[in-house]
């Protein structure tokens, strides 16, 4: 198997001023899901992208790109970070195993610029010929937008919904545990 790259989400303004050495986003799950995997003697990352509370594709990809992603690795993006990997994977052309968006966001707040160019990209469906296998997760209880955005994610690139029972936006506050047993076997499968 491959190396796991996990692309996580945008994080409000108010961790804006944390400083550049003590801010991380690997939290929620990915910490476990990590732990998990890497005890099973598989590589994760988890790339800290720039100033993600005003996400900046072009900033996104160059970080991401230091990193050699094969046809191999599994990609996973929780919330913005799965707006990021699908619009990276049309980009580049790169073939992965396997695309796993964990409730993927697609939708732009209108009067917010900077996420409008962020999220408002027309999704390359050539991408499903790129991916071996597309899972999404989602939650009942997510929030409207949310849906709309596994419904747009799901009719451009196919795939297997996974809709679990009060996951939220799985974040930690919404699941009320850091484990993510489903997602990891998921990855093992």
């Amino acid at each position: 198997m491959g190396t796991v790259y996990i692309i996580h989400g945008c994080p409000s303004s108010a961790e804006k001023g944390m400083d550049a050495q003590t801010r991380t986003y690997d939290k929620h799950w990915m910490p476990w899901l990590k732990k998990e995997l890497m005890s099973k003697g598989i590589n994760v990352e988890i790339p800290l992208m720039p100033a993600p509370w005003e996400p900046n594709y072009e900033a996104y990809k160059k970080e991401f790109e230091k990193y050699k992603v094969s046809e191999e690795d599994t990609l996973i993006g929780h919330s913005c970070g799965c707006a990021f990997l699908v619009r990276w994977l049309g980009d580049s052309g790169q073939k992965v195993k396997r695309l796993i968006l964990v409730a993927p966001w697609k939708i732009a707040p209108q009067n917010d610029a900077l996420k409008r160019a962020f999220y408002e990209y027309p999704i390359d469906e050539s991408v499903k010929s790129q991916v071996s296998e597309v899972i999404i997760f989602t939650a009942d209880n997510e929030a409207a937008d949310g849906k709309k955005s596994v419904k747009l994610f799901h009719n451009a690139l196919g795939g297997k919904v996974i809709e679990l029972e009060g996951r939220g936006h799985y974040i930690l506050r919404h699941m009320g545990t850091e484990e993510f047993p489903e997602l990891r076997d998921v990855v093992l499968s």
